[in-house]
């Protein structure tokens, strides 16, 4: 990597200092403040005291990652800013999440999202999805605390692995200390300095260029903003099917069914708050996502004539971001520090989240079940296993460095475990016949055809055709070497196709073959009688009665489906 003309002075290292010292402080704060509730599920879930607006900010910070600060712009640059149409993506995640997934966690009152997967089918079905969620989880959060340290020894020449481990350090450190309290909060800081350090770099770059117009302008005349690609071809990298139906997948995966994020709505006080902090974050999702979108288009404009990528000037596409902050902000003290601040804020987010989130469902589906721990016990596990957890995603770091894009590795993973869950919980909460040797079956199959998809894509990435990359210029550069291409000489037949599959559909395909498989298997393991009238009684009536031989037959009825609330959640929750 050849570094920027510049480095961190005094006021870049107080800015990041600063940033580092809120987040720990905040997890002392809520340590002390709840010494005296001592319970896991103060720890886990904030006492259920949660109001809207903090929630919303949070659940907005938590997967608006260093991904977010670095991938995107570098994302628009190379292809383009059809990434916009995430804002649709968004918008119906957040719907299906809102009426469809949220009342039925919210009213069974539980901490962990694999509790409902026990209640619906059976122990096994939720331990397996327990475990698929931890393996992603870790995977993911190495990911985003590489992406952050390739920022820092971009900018500063920092050790590489100094800052991986800081990073992680510091948010197991007010995970531990604090519980989600302190990961809310902080969550609501972080995006503070994430908004802003995107602002110092759109603001420059738009005195540097003359103003918005031209900036938009370069952006046109680059073929940056020719969006509306309406190809229906499912092997094309972006277009506005892909980002639309498969971003929508992706999103209510992890809205609907994450347990990061389902841990945050449950916090709230109410059905009300809960509701209102999801359709709030909507407005972070997009103000983050349009941000990003525009940094994009501001680094093309910048380098429009000299390629720093091509030029060998930087050595991976999510390094452009980082080599644009000292190149335009060096002279302002300052503000280099701000823009590392914000990439760091979006990993700590992102990190602190999924450290409480695993721990959350290691003590509610291995740990509780398993033992008669007192609540207090229970407490200081909660804590042991967020550092246990944080160190495990440390050393998951390592194999970030070997998955190529940050972006598109991130969104591959949610791709790959994130669709057979989703096929999973919307079986149990859409299909009350659906049983648990069909949930079982459903599962593996989806994980099984997602992971074969998956893996041979990062064998055989696509090629130009279907990525389709815009092109870039070293003219205006002095320069007399350049970055080789890959070579897709010699691919097999089935990489031109099954293959080459837009990764943005691993999770559709992941949620639709774990819903058909189950369907089907559910139907077939049912009784020959029992399916008879089962089929009658549809045909004749238009409704289903499933009190009839239905733990032995169909699996125990969906809780979501009960004529009669059930008496924990009309006693306890407030709506």
């Amino acid at each position: 990597t050849v570094l920027c003309n510049g480095s961190f002075v005094t006021a870049d290292y107080l800015v990041f200092a600063l940033m580092l010292l809120v987040s720990a402080a905040v997890g002392v704060y809520y340590a002390w403040t709840d010494r005296d509730q001592r319970s896991s599920g103060n720890f886990l879930i904030g006492g259920r005291r949660m109001t809207a607006l903090p929630v919303s900010l949070s659940l907005t910070a938590s997967f608006m990652s260093a991904i977010t600060v670095l991938s995107n712009p570098a994302e628009v640059y190379r292809y383009g800013a059809s990434i916009g149409f995430y804002i649709i993506a968004f918008a119906m995640a957040v719907l299906v999440t809102s009426e469809v997934f949220m009342p039925v966690f919210y009213r069974l009152t539980i901490t962990s999202t694999y509790e409902y997967l026990e209640l619906r089918f059976n122990r096994a079905t939720r331990l397996m999805g327990t475990l698929l969620f931890i393996v992603q989880t870790i995977l993911y959060t190495g990911i985003v605390i590489y992406a952050p340290a390739l920022a820092l020894n971009q900018v500063t020449g920092m050790d590489l692995w100094g800052a991986v481990i800081s990073t992680g350090v510091v948010c197991t450190f007010y995970c531990t200390m604090g519980g989600l309290k302190a990961v809310v909060w902080t969550d609501v800081f972080q995006l503070g300095v994430m908004l802003g350090g995107f602002l110092s770099v759109i603001i420059r770059s738009v005195v540097l260029q003359g103003g918005v117009f031209p900036i938009i302008s370069d952006t046109q005349q680059g073929g940056r903003l020719n969006i509306w690609d309406f190809d229906i071809n499912p092997l094309r990298r972006h277009t506005f099917w892909t980002i639309t139906i498969g971003g929508t997948f992706i999103w209510v995966s992890i809205y609907g069914i994450n347990q990061a994020q389902v841990q945050r709505y449950n916090s709230c006080k109410s059905l009300i708050h809960a509701k209102l902090s999801l359709y709030t974050n909507l407005l972070g999702l997009w103000s983050i996502l349009l941000c990003s979108v525009f940094a994009g288009m501001c680094l093309y404009s910048v380098y429009k004539k000299c390629d720093p990528w091509t030029a060998g000037l930087v050595s991976a596409p999510d390094q452009l971001m980082p080599y644009l902050v000292m190149d335009i902000l060096g002279d302002y003290p300052g503000l280099p520090g701000l823009f590392v601040a914000a990439a760091y804020s979006g990993s700590l987010s992102t990190v602190s989240s999924s450290i409480n989130a695993l721990a959350a469902v290691t003590v509610e589906d291995l740990i509780k079940p398993c033992t008669n721990m007192s609540e207090k016990h229970l407490s200081w596990t909660s804590k042991g296993l967020s550092l246990l957890y944080g160190a495990l995603c440390i050393g998951m770091a390592a194999l970030a460095s070997l998955m190529g894009g940050i972006l598109q590795a991130a969104v591959s993973i949610f791709g790959v475990t994130g669709g057979p869950l989703l096929g999973l919980f919307t079986l149990g909460i859409l299909c009350p016949f659906a049983n648990s040797k069909g949930a079982v079956s459903g599962l593996l199959s989806g994980l099984v055809v997602s992971l074969w998809v998956g893996i041979t894509a990062q064998i055989y990435p696509p090629s130009p055709e279907m990525s389709r990359p815009l092109s870039l210029t070293t003219e205006g550069c002095n320069l007399t070497t350049e970055r080789q291409h890959e070579n897709f000489c010699n691919r097999p037949l089935l990489a031109e196709s099954w293959y080459s599959l837009s990764y943005l559909y691993f999770s559709p395909i992941g949620t639709v073959i774990s819903i058909s498989v189950g369907l089907m298997v559910s139907l077939c393991t049912a009784t020959d009688i029992c399916f008879m009238l089962f089929l009658l009684q549809v045909i004749r009536t238009g409704k289903l009665d499933l009190t009839k031989d239905r733990e032995n037959n169909f699996g125990n009825t969906n809780p979501d489906f009960y004529d009669v609330e059930l008496e924990f959640a009309k006693s306890n929750i407030p709506t």
